[in-house]
This record gives C-alpha cells, sequence and structure tokens, in this order.
C-alpha cells in the first residue's frame, strides 16, 4: 500500500483509493525503470547526502538526509492554493480558474503536461554513466540531487495524468517510462533530450541552458487556467532553480581554473598540456546547448502557441508583469530571412507566443554569460564568452535547414561543412574530454584537475564532506 510515509505528498493520496490504485500499479515499473536507466553503478551500495521535499514549507521543503537512491522518497505537492484565482490571460481572463479539466481542451493540456513529463526522465537517461567520471563528491552529491528530483517531477506529471484524464492519463503514464532518450525506435518527444551527455561539461551546460528552458517553461504553465497544473509546476520551479544554479557555478568552477592554469602557464601554452579545458572548447559547448535550448520553445510562429494562449492553458512567464493579457489585437515585430536578408514583420501577438518565451529566455541566458564573464576579467584575461546569434545551429522553426555562424552571417551548405566544428564540439573534444575525465575523484575534498572548488558546501556544511558514502 502506497502511504503518505512511503510517498510524502499534500493531495490526500491516503483518502483517495483511487488514485493510490493507480499509483500502487505504476511505481514498480518507475523503480524498475530508475534502477534501469538510472545512475549507472551507485543504486544498491552508496548512500547519498540528498534534499527530500516533505510539505511545501520552508522547513519540510529543504530536509536532507543520506538515502541510497532508489529509496529515495518521491513526492508530490502542489504550491499551496491562492484564494479566489482568476484566469490571468487569453479569452477567459478574469473567470474563475479550473479545478477539473475542460473536455474542449483535454487533449491540448494532456499533450502539454507529456510532453513536459517526458523531459524528466530523459534527463535522468542521459546523465546515466557521469557518475563514473564524477570530479568529486560534492559534484557527484549534486548530479544525483538533480536526478532524484528530475524524478519527483516525473511523479508530479505522472499524478496529473493519473488524477485528471482517466484511462488515457494512465496509457501515457505508462509510456513515459517506455521511451528512452537516443533510443531508435522510441526515443524521446524532445530532441536536446535524445543528445548524449557522457561528460561534464556538457552536464554543466545542459543544467545551465536546458533547465533553464524547463524553468521558462515551468513559469509558462505555472501562469495555466487548470489550477492543479499551475500549483504543480509552480513547486517544481522552487527545485529547478539548484538545477541551474549546479550548472551555471559548474561552468563557472571550471572557467576558474582554466584562468589559474593559464596564469600559472603564462597565458603562452595550451592549457589542455596541463590538463585543463580551455576556453574556446568552453564557448563549442555554450553554443551547442544553448542552440539545442533555443530549438525547445518551438517555431518562432505557431498556431498551437496562439491556442495555447487564447485557451488559458500556457502563458507568457511572469504574465502579471504585462500591462495587457488578453492581445487579442497586439502585433509582435519579428525578424524573418528572406531572399538572404534579414527582413522585420509584424506578427499577430498570440502567434509569436514562442518567440515571446524564447525572448525571455535569451534575457535570462545573457545574465549568467555576464557572470562568467566576470572571472575572465578578474584575472586579466582578454577572452569573453558570449551567446550565439539565435539562428545559429536551430534544428526547428524558419532557420532550420539554413545555416549561420555565430554572427548570425549566412553560410553556404559547403562553408557549413568545412566550418561548423570551429563553433560546435568536434569528436577530438569529446576524446578529450572524457580522457580527462577518465578516473572519477572519490575522496573527500578533492578536485579534478580542470575544475576549482566551490565558494561552500551543502546545506553549511563542509566541502570535504563525504557527500556520498559506501554502506558499511
Amino acid at each position: 500500500m502506497i502511504s503518505a510515509e512511503r510517498i510524502p505528498n499534500n493531495v490526500n493520496l491516503s483518502d483517495n483509493k483511487r488514485l493510490q490504485r493507480a499509483l500502487e500499479h505504476w511505481q514498480p515499473k518507475y523503480i524498475q525503470w530508475w534502477k534501469d536507466m538510472g545512475p549507472q553503478g551507485f543504486q544498491d551500495h552508496h548512500q547519498v547526502y540528498v534534499r527530500t521535499a516533505t510539505s511545501v514549507d520552508p522547513e519540510g521543503w529543504a530536509h536532507f538526509e543520506y538515502v541510497t537512491l532508489p529509496e529515495y522518497r518521491w513526492g508530490i505537492f502542489l504550491a499551496e492554493p491562492e484564494h479566489d484565482r482568476r484566469i490571468g490571460f487569453g479569452d477567459f481572463f478574469g473567470q474563475p480558474v479550473w479545478q477539473e479539466v475542460p473536455g474542449e481542451f483535454r487533449n491540448q493540456l494532456r499533450r502539454l503536461i507529456v510532453t513536459q513529463g517526458d523531459t524528466e526522465p530523459a534527463s535522468v537517461e542521459q546523465q546515466r554513466m557521469l557518475g563514473q567520471r564524477c570530479p568529486s563528491l560534492y559534484d557527484l552529491r549534486n548530479l544525483f540531487q538533480v536526478n532524484v528530483e528530475e524524478g519527483r517531477h516525473l511523479w508530479a506529471m505522472v499524478y496529473l495524468l493519473h488524477s485528471y484524464f482517466g484511462r488515457d492519463g494512465r496509457d501515457e503514464a505508462e509510456e513515459l517510462l517506455e521511451r528512452q532518450s537516443g533510443n531508435r525506435d522510441k526515443p524521446r518527444i524532445l530532441e536536446a533530450f535524445n543528445e548524449p551527455i557522457d561528460n561534464w561539461l556538457d552536464f554543466f551546460m545542459f543544467t545551465m541552458f536546458t533547465d533553464r528552458d524547463g524553468k521558462s517553461q515551468l513559469m509558462s504553465l505555472s501562469e495555466s487556467s487548470l489550477d492543479p497544473l499551475a500549483r504543480t509546476t509552480k513547486f517544481m520551479l522552487t527545485e529547478e532553480a539548484h538545477h541551474m544554479f549546479v550548472g551555471e557555478t559548474g561552468i563557472a568552477r571550471i572557467l576558474e581554473l582554466t584562468c589559474q592554469l593559464m596564469t600559472q602557464a603564462g597565458f603562452s601554452e595550451d592549457v589542455r598540456t596541463v590538463g585543463g579545458i580551455d576556453i574556446p572548447m568552453i564557448q563549442r559547448h555554450l553554443n551547442q546547448w544553448f542552440s539545442l535550448s533555443l530549438d525547445l520553445h518551438g517555431s518562432e510562429v505557431s498556431s498551437n502557441a496562439a491556442a495555447y494562449f487564447a485557451n488559458g492553458l500556457k502563458g507568457r512567464a511572469k504574465e502579471d508583469t504585462y500591462d495587457e493579457h488578453i492581445v487579442k489585437n497586439a502585433y509582435y515585430n519579428m525578424e524573418f530571412f528572406e531572399a538572404g536578408k534579414a527582413v522585420t514583420k509584424e506578427v499577430l501577438m498570440r502567434n509569436a507566443m514562442n518567440e515571446v518565451l524564447r525572448d525571455w529566455y535569451v534575457g535570462d541566458c545573457a545574465a549568467g554569460v555576464v557572470r562568467w564573464n566576470r572571472i575572465l576579467e578578474q584575472h586579466g584575461m582578454s577572452d569573453r564568452l558570449r551567446l550565439p546569434d539565435r539562428k545559429f545551429h536551430r534544428g526547428i522553426g524558419m532557420y532550420s535547414g539554413l545555416h549561420f555562424d555565430p554572427n548570425g552571417v549566412p553560410l553556404s551548405t559547403e562553408q557549413w561543412e568545412r566550418r561548423k566544428y570551429e563553433w560546435l564540439p568536434s569528436a577530438s573534444d569529446t576524446e578529450y574530454l572524457l580522457s580527462i575525465m577518465d578516473k572519477p575523484v572519490f575522496e573527500p575534498g578533492k578536485f579534478a584537475n580542470y575544475i576549482a572548488p566551490p565558494r561552500r558546501g551543502i546545506n553549511q556544511l563542509p566541502i570535504d564532506f563525504e557527500y556520498v558514502r559506501t554502506e558499511a
């Protein structure tokens, strides 16, 4: 019997026999998926110091304990309800929010939830081998914290599917465990979640850029007129912030050590000769994960995005900061690329909602890159990292099938094929990264030679705390 002790929750799970039965059927399959596709080599004999959400208040949200990963208590939590909450955008603006799924929007809402839910197990699958190459116990623990919280986010989406979508929802919940990242026959829905992540530079870039897309999508869904979806995603955002922290500070620590190594070498030698990661390689990985994550926002002009907004299903990030919430006759100035030239045209704002969200995302990413560049500046480096133009390396939308360099300059197919590895990671980049990460660092307080220690430990503990330990 699934209980509130085993599955911490604030959805009255113990009183909902139908939901209990559904989750009892799904849970063993989830645990088997976790053992098969979760962190490899750390399932049975390692205890990890992780944060487990036991309630939505600050004390319950920040509960730390040692657990073996399969015994982690994946909870189901919704943010506290807002009294007399009203629909904040679209054609139903000002009406009471929905506590049940309206029949006319059932398919659209299910698709939004399934697409979001599919990303959660996908990232766990992508990162399953990273523990064997960890740069420290601190980083290993952070990887596992990200993994278990992605698992909890999957539980959150499955709760919604089971609770509000009947048999269709139960079937979709089963399929979330059947698709597999990178699988040729049953891949994950979104392409960025089929990319391999076999080194820690990719992992930090993924958590910086792709998890930041997750933040923007969750912020949009937290505006939804379906109140259980809004409350579920609002609580997920509290955990997503840590994932981005892991990514941003991970790259910052790599930059810090790269600068130290360059200074020691007198700025004259390739930092790779002493096992570091050079700045051009960092830039190439930035280019890849930023461009892949831009694609996650969808096509620039989208009738689906217009329908989601009009029907109150998915709003804009921080919708309450906008002056106008219906935007039926508003326009967005969008850049198109026609006959080799950039042309600006007016597009109905509702049809441009993906691009509105992408604008917010690019701004949020740019602020992080500014913080990285301060490290280079402090060390007297002339190099600076930068976001590539949003037309660069796109696989979805109006720029897919076209080629541009990171400055947005158009290229022929021949030029692109000849020069693409100036801007994107190559096989030799991957080979080098795997070579400096071939030996994991398991000694408390020790760090690999390509990354600096963090400024502080987890939960006010020292940096040399044993964040992952082997069971006696």
